[in-house]
């Protein structure tokens, strides 16, 4: 089980990588979104897979899991959701601003064309 959750945190994550680097801000959003799950996905498994046990601690002696990245994900799911509600307030600004979805730079060149247009 621990083997498929690395290879699939390990996929997701190279998967999202690929996005990023891409010459579109839509394909960039999703592969932000897609090292975030990656990221929470990690996180989650930091704690351990422990199955039926309880969260929180009943006694020193008894199993149970730990309750520490659970917080951490339902923390980093907030800040992944404002993250990305921005970078898409950014990218639908920067389409409309520019008229296309490109994101690499243009050149001094490249926008005295573009203005004369």
């Amino acid at each position: 089980m621990e083997w498929i959750v690395a290879s699939s945190v390990a996929a997701m994550t190279a998967a999202g990588i690929y996005l990023v680097l891409s010459l579109r801000t839509f394909t960039v959003v999703i592969g932000l979104t897609l090292l975030t799950y990656a990221t929470n996905l990690f996180l989650f498994t930091t704690g351990r897979l422990a199955v039926n046990k309880p969260d929180i601690i009943t006694s020193l002696d008894a199993p149970h899991s730990d309750p520490i990245p659970q917080a951490l994900v339902l923390t980093a799911i907030v800040i992944s959701f404002a993250m990305t509600a921005i970078i898409l307030v950014m990218a639908v600004r920067g389409y409309f601003e520019s008229g296309g979805d490109h994101v690499d730079l243009l050149g001094p060149e490249e926008v005295v064309a573009r203005e004369r247009q």
